[in-house]
């Protein structure tokens, strides 16, 4: 398992901890188990054109000006 250090505001910390105790969890196993069910959850995205994760997103801005 890697160990690294995490910074995040007041707020948030105080909700995952509320959320940790009412589960019956450390905070480290909240946070672990709300990192599981994000990254296992369908993106939203996932039907709709450009919204496969392999593929690039559009480029946005000006169009390319080079002939074709």
């Amino acid at each position: 398992m890697i160990r690294f250090s995490l910074r995040i505001p007041a707020d948030p910390h105080e909700q995952v901890t509320a959320r940790a105790a009412a589960d019956r969890r450390s905070l480290n196993s909240e946070i672990l188990h709300l990192l599981e069910v994000a990254l296992t959850a369908p993106r939203p995205d996932a039907g709709s054109p450009g919204g496969d994760p392999v593929s690039p997103a559009p480029l946005r801005g000006k169009p390319d000006s080079s002939p074709a």
